[in-house]
Order: structure tokens, then sequence, then C-alpha cells
């Protein structure tokens, strides 16, 4: 099983994959499969699509987290399944069943699926981030799971996304154990492969402050920047209602759920900031409260930093038209990016007329973001600072 299981055995409840009538794999990526030494062929086959959909067996992780600032004591995975590493020697990464069904941790109501149209933008968005060199989680395949779901669009078909990460430990999961015990947090600490709380704080202030103004420079609206959606390990995690902003514009806001414009653009920077204040009261129970102190003061000229690294001349990427136009030309920037309508477009005809083709046309582009080459010109082109709306799937 993953480390995090063995490590954090009372955060871990056995669970399994909801039995769904014909999942079938509409997605596959080969190249990482191979790079993570799984045979595509055993992917493809009966048990591997078992194991794909959490039928096999897996486990879901307990977590607390602050939704839109609200805290909920108790959350957890409640449509998704760890899943059981194929190859026990290598515990560098874990895998992750997410729509797979309900578990213990499902909020009364919730069916615990995911739809096929934000596990396809999911996929699609977090290998464009990574082609882009942006520390995120990676994802293997995208299956149909021969359902259909009840959503905001009406009955569309059941989907799940399997993701890989290399810790799926999150701010969440600190504030968890701190509601149980001393030991239980030190235990976290530990497990995100850490010896001190300072340490962790200091690092996970790095990462994530470094990781915004990566987002912010080509124009990415997180959409959802809630503490159990911030992981220790600084990788992007959790792309249901993410959209991008082709101008850089502070107020841009594209998810349905955020309704006050919390996690607009432009306020990422501080949300990031107040969700490491969060962790710091949960790591207060195993440390100084002056020495973490000290490591929270260095919010401000870390978060300087990531900005003079990553967005040259604020004042002319403002002014820009187009942000990814405007890199491109400046500073060598991707040609293709998974813009709004696009997107939008491959992903409603995959998932109302079944047509999958416009879809892997655009993730050919973006996931081969500096070939002018990879994609239809078309791809490239502005489209806009247009309404747009994006929901998560839940």
């Amino acid at each position: 099983m993953p480390h995090i299981v063995d490590a954090l055995p009372d955060m871990a409840i056995p669970a399994r994959g909801a039995d769904f009538p014909d999942p079938q794999i509409v997605v596959l990526n080969e190249p990482l499969a191979a790079e993570l030494g799984l045979d595509s062929t055993w992917l493809r086959s009966t048990d591997g699509i078992a194991w794909l959909t959490g039928a096999s067996g897996g486990h879901a992780m307990a977590y607390a987290g602050h939704q839109f600032s609200q805290f909920v004591p108790v959350l957890g995975d409640g449509r998704a399944l760890l899943l059981p590493n194929p190859d026990p020697a290598n515990e560098r990464y874990e895998f992750q069943a997410k729509g797979s069904g309900p578990t213990p941790f499902s909020r009364p109501g919730s069916d615990g699926r995911g739809a096929i149209g934000p596990m396809l933008r999911e996929y699609l968005v977090s290998e464009f981030m990574h082609a882009v060199g942006i520390p995120t989680t990676r994802s293997l395949a995208v299956l149909n799971t021969g359902e259909t779901v009840l959503r905001q669009q009406g009955h569309v078909p059941g989907g799940i996304v399997v993701r890989v990460a290399r810790s799926h430990l999150r701010v969440g999961s600190v504030q968890y154990a701190a509601m149980r015990s001393h030991e239980l947090v030190r235990d976290v600490v530990a497990a995100a492969g850490f010896e001190d709380p300072e340490d962790l704080l200091s690092t996970v202030m790095q990462r994530q402050l470094d990781l915004v103004a990566q987002w912010m420079s080509i124009g990415f609206v997180h959409g959802v920047m809630n503490t159990d959606n911030t992981a220790l390990s600084g990788e992007t995690i959790d792309y249901g209602p993410c959209a991008f902003t082709e101008k850089f514009r502070g107020d841009a806001v594209f998810s349905s759920i955020d309704r006050g414009g919390r996690y607009a653009f432009g306020n990422q920077p501080n949300i990031m900031a107040w969700n490491l204040a969060r962790l710091t009261e949960a790591l207060l129970p195993v440390s100084n409260e002056d020495a973490l102190r000290e490591v929270l003061a260095e919010v401000e000229p870390t978060w300087e930093s990531a900005w003079a690294k990553h967005i040259p001349d604020p004042d002319a990427l403002a002014a820009a038209e187009d942000i990814t136009a405007y890199n491109h030309e400046h500073r060598d920037g991707p040609v293709f990016i998974p813009r709004n309508q696009m997107l939008e477009r491959a992903i409603t005809a995959a998932e109302q007329e079944g047509t999958v083709e416009p879809y892997l046309e655009l993730l050919g582009a973006v996931t081969d973001p500096y070939n002018d080459k990879a994609g239809p010109a078309w791809m490239a082109e502005p489209q806009g600072d247009i309404p747009f709306v994006s929901f998560c799937g839940t």
C-alpha cells in the first residue's frame, strides 16, 4: 500500500470502489505509465481496470479543512480512494482513483461518483501544468464508468480520473491530526518527510508561495483553494473548477461555487498566506509558538521573492491583451494553453456526443506546448476575456 497508509493507519479506512456496469478507459497516459513501471496492456485488462476504479480495494483518507473560510472538522476522501501500489517496492508515488464511489467519508446525499467532464479537465490541465514545469499531480487515466450521474447540467456520463502524486497529505491532514492528539500531528509531520514542524512550515510556505506565483504567471485560477486542497508536497491538486484568465485581471472568477470571489485570480497569494496561517495553528501542539511565528513572519518576503522570480515586468503583463501571447513573445513561454472555451467545447463533445477526437487534439497541443506544430494554429489564438463558468463535478 502507499506509504501514507502504513504511516498513518489511524487516518486510513479500508474501502473499495463501486461496482460500475461497464468501466472503459477513455484516455490512458502511456508515457507516464512507462515512467512509473506500469504495463499499459495490464492497465487495459480486466484486472487493471479493477485496480484503476478501486474495485480491487483501497483506502479513504481522513482530513479536515477550511472550505471557503468555514472549518469542517471531518472531510476526508468522500469520492476517492488511495489505491494499493502495484509495485510495493516503489513508494515514490501514490495513486488515487477520484470518482470511484461512496466511502465512509461521503457526505449525506453524495453519490461518491464523478462526472466525466471534470475528470477530463483534470487530466488535460494537470498534464499541461507538468509540461510547462509547474509542480502538479499527474493524471494516469480517465475512465467512463458506464453510468450516468446527475449534475448541474443534467444527467451526464460518470467518470473517474486516476491521479498520481508524490503525496496526498494536505494542510487539512495536519488540521485533522491536531484535533485528535499531539502524537498524530507528529506522525503526519514525519509521514510528510520532515523531522520537525518548523521545517515543515518553512518548506511548505516556500513551495506553495512559489507555486502560486507560477500559477499567476500563466493566468491560472485554481478556483477552490481550501486548506484540504493545499498539498504539503507543493503540488497543484484538485482541478475541479479551475480555469485560465487571458488578461491579468485580479477579479477574474470562473468557479460556479465561488460566488463571493474569495478565490479570484488576484486573491490567490493572500489566500495561500491565510492557509499557511491555518497550518501554523495546527502545528502549535507540537511546536514552540515563537518558533512558528518566526517562520510565518517570512511569508511576505518569500512571496516577494517568488513574485520577482516568476512575474517579470508586472505592469507590462497587466497591460497585455493576452497573457500567453505576451509570455511567448517576451519569455519564451508556451504557444498552447488550455483556453477555457476550447477546452469546454472539447469536453462537451466527449461528454454529450462521445466524440473524443477534439479533446485528444487539444491534449496533444497542450502537452507539447512549446512546439507550434503540436496543434492547429487556431488553438494558439486568444479567445478574449469573455464570461465563463466552470463546475467542479460534485
